[in-house]
């Protein structure tokens, strides 16, 4: 069942959200049951929506790839997590890529 990953990662800044995508490249390199990715910064957090095939397929992203990633670029601490089960999905006439 697809799912809402909400997160939010207090003290994350920008720079090292942009350090970890790059590195990561996860936009050319797609992880396995990913769907949405949104991200965006306030009040001192870095605050994403995505929405992932399973709980599972996030998970296994985090535990094997985005963990290692986060330490790299200096990111301490635990994100908070959320999950809840996806309603429906609609995606816009004429959206797609990043930005």
């Amino acid at each position: 069942m697809a799912v809402v990953m909400s997160l939010r990662a207090p003290g994350v800044t920008p720079e090292q959200y942009e350090a970890v995508r790059t590195a990561m490249r996860w936009e050319e390199h797609l992880p396995e049951g990913a769907v949405l990715h949104v991200a965006w910064f306030e009040g001192g957090a870095l605050h994403v929506t995505d929405v992932w095939n399973t709980r599972e397929d996030f998970e296994r992203f985090f535990t094997d790839r985005l963990g290692s990633a986060l330490k790299e670029a200096g990111v301490t601490g635990k994100p908070e997590t959320s999950f809840s089960p996806l309603q429906r999905r609609f995606v816009a006439p004429g959206v797609s890529g990043s930005d």
